[in-house]
């Protein structure tokens, strides 16, 4: 949850809590805790058997057992690693670091994506009216709809605009979340490249060629600029949760048809809400459409082909074409048909107050092609309480133990106690509380290109006020959340 303070003469400013790191007991993470207790048991094992000169035989292994709990590599422990390297280890072994999409004789569910991954039971439908097309997610029990949105440069916004966009923006995730059926919302920013034909096709339509020095101008310009060009496109992912709205869907006839009666309503109150934050929804993605959209996140370069393929204003693809056909993962980046990618984690965001457009850096980073996913998951009123509840029992338990040992004052404890009062003032005053995760992939055509947009990208971070992390051993999954609209957990 992030607080903002609304100034007369200006936009409000925003400040994010501070990101506790604080572990599930005395400090440590859960796979901290089960590395100490299974050596708890293996040591307690080797002294009721061996007596303390088999311990003492085995200092190594209690030495490594200590430096896996206590050693940090990028800002985790070595036990907290294990699991991410174990499952990357295993999956290097199984040969699923390359995935190929092969061609199949047997009958496929309309409507597949053949996605790599965790995505694989992905598939776009179309609602029973044909009005609205969703990504169903058996695993998770969700069905998608998206928008794509499109606003006027927030930079550009008159003070009193700007803040009045911010309180609408809020009021739209507040009237998502009270619902109690969404289970996340994504905003996801994209740029892509642009083959200048969608450019082309308006001047051939609307334009005159035949104007004296205006024509030839324009002509050459979209000649020369076109193809160079990297056309921001926003959309907006709506996941309902189809168990928490089950009373709903059946009361509209049950099953998928039901459910699409739920999400259209949920639809109608985002494109009313979205509108007072300056917002413009642009028509909610038919099923193609949303293929379209994935499809060209894993070849950016089919986006040509696409807008000259479809006949709508939108690019539209075949669903069982949606996925990649190659996809290598390496540890820190993955290569798909015609680009390769590395996905951040957006580890810290500002704990200063700033403007509310502090992203703008990040965002228009010359030169760069790059994908920036927020996900916003409602809380439930009491989960949030507990939660509240429980971190500051935790608070006041960790400076009580240092004032018995003798030990100083943390500041960092007392500023994330005030973020943690914040926060339930917050809750009690009736607003709504979200979990907030962002994730970054940055793409290129070559491997050196992405290097140097990398490097670009957290230069620009830096004046941003928000850290990154470049994820290791998880990028495609990783981006799969990041770079497709599907609001993924």
């Amino acid at each position: 949850m992030l607080s903002d303070t609304p100034h007369p003469d200006g936009p409000p400013t925003v400040r994010f809590p501070h990101r506790s790191r604080r572990g599930v007991l005395l400090g440590l993470s859960t796979p901290q805790l089960i590395v100490v207790a299974v050596c708890g048991l293996l040591l307690l094992g080797v002294l009721l058997t061996s007596g303390v000169s088999g311990a003492l035989k085995l200092v190594p292994l209690w030495a490594l057992v200590l430096a896996a709990v206590l050693v940090r590599h990028r800002g985790r422990a070595l036990a907290d690693w294990a699991p991410i390297a174990a499952r990357y280890a295993l999956r290097r072994f199984r040969g699923q670091l390359i995935w190929l999409a092969r061609p199949s004789t047997r009958p496929q569910r309309e409507g597949l994506l053949h996605l790599p991954g965790t995505g694989a039971s992905l598939r776009v439908i179309t609602s029973p009216d044909g009005r609205l097309g969703a990504v169903h997610d058996p695993h998770h029990g969700t069905l998608t709809a998206v928008v794509k949105v499109s606003s006027r440069a927030f930079a550009l916004l008159d003070p009193v605009t700007q803040s009045g966009n911010v309180s609408g923006w809020g009021r739209t995730l507040a009237a998502l979340s009270r619902t109690g059926h969404i289970a996340r919302v994504q905003v996801l920013e994209r740029t892509i490249p642009d083959s200048g034909d969608a450019l082309n096709r308006y001047w051939h339509e609307h334009g005159n060629t035949q104007t004296a020095l205006a024509g030839p101008l324009y002509s050459d310009l979209l000649a020369a600029a076109g193809p160079a060009a990297a056309p921001h496109e926003a959309y907006v992912a709506l996941a309902l949760d189809l168990k928490a709205a089950r009373r709903l869907i059946n009361q509209a006839g049950g099953g998928l048809t039901g459910a699409f009666a739920v999400l259209a309503q949920l639809a109608s109150t985002f494109d009313q809400s979205a509108r007072t934050s300056g917002l413009m929804p642009g028509g909610w993605l038919s099923a193609r459409e949303i293929a379209a959209v994935v499809r060209t996140a894993y070849d950016p370069k089919a986006s040509a082909a696409l807008d000259r393929w479809s006949d709508s204003d939108r690019p539209q693809a075949d669903p069982a074409a949606a996925g990649p056909v190659v996809l290598v993962e390496k540890a820190d980046r993955i290569q798909t048909d015609s680009a390769h990618h590395a996905t951040f984690w957006i580890e810290n965001w500002p704990r200063i107050e700033t403007n509310p457009g502090f992203l703008h850096q990040l965002l228009f980073t010359a030169g760069v092609r790059r994908t920036l996913s927020l996900t916003y998951e409602p809380k439930g009123l009491d989960a949030a309480l507990k939660d509240v509840q429980r971190k500051k029992a935790t608070v006041i338990a960790d400076a009580t133990e240092r004032a018995r040992k003798g030990q100083v004052d943390s500041e960092e404890d007392s500023v994330e106690y005030a973020d943690i009062k914040q926060r339930e003032r917050q809750l009690i005053a009736g607003h709504s509380d979200v979990a907030l995760t962002g994730l970054l992939t940055v793409s290129a055509d070559t491997s050196e290109d992405l290097n140097a947009a990398c490097a670009a990208i957290e230069t620009a971070a830096v004046a941003a006020l928000v850290d990154l992390r470049l994820l290791t051993w998880q990028q495609a999954e990783a981006f799969t959340n990041a770079a497709l609209p599907l609001a993924r957990p």
